[in-house]
């Protein structure tokens, strides 16, 4: 009996290794393609409707911090807010980003 090995080398060296590589490559690019729309797309999205939300917040709004305090927006400034809580009717300033939901329901203009 005759068995014969073949190395990593010589199965690389063949006339139809070139195709191989252009297959991985093209594996590789479909991977990385289905990643972009698995987990990066959709976070995207989400920062974007997170943004216009705190971009759209009025004075009046109720509503919920990072921390879970529940308030109500008594002013508005370019990176903060002033909070009224609801509990003991305190009033404290936040951060815009540490807006996490905002409960007051507005209607939205028609779009053309």
């Amino acid at each position: 009996m005759n068995i014969e090995f073949l190395t990593l080398a010589d199965k690389t060296n063949t006339p139809g290794g070139g195709m191989s590589l252009i297959l991985m490559v093209l594996v590789y690019a479909v991977l990385f393609g289905a990643m972009y729309f698995i987990f990066i797309r959709p976070n995207r999205k989400k920062q974007k409707e997170e943004q216009k939300m705190r971009e759209n917040l009025q004075v009046g709004d109720e509503i919920v911090t990072i921390g879970g305090i529940y308030g109500r927006v008594i002013s508005l400034k370019e990176d903060s807010m002033v909070i009224e809580s609801k509990a003991d009717r305190s009033k404290m300033t936040i951060a815009r980003w540490a807006l996490q939901q905002n409960l007051t329901v507005h209607d939205e203009p028609a779009k053309k």
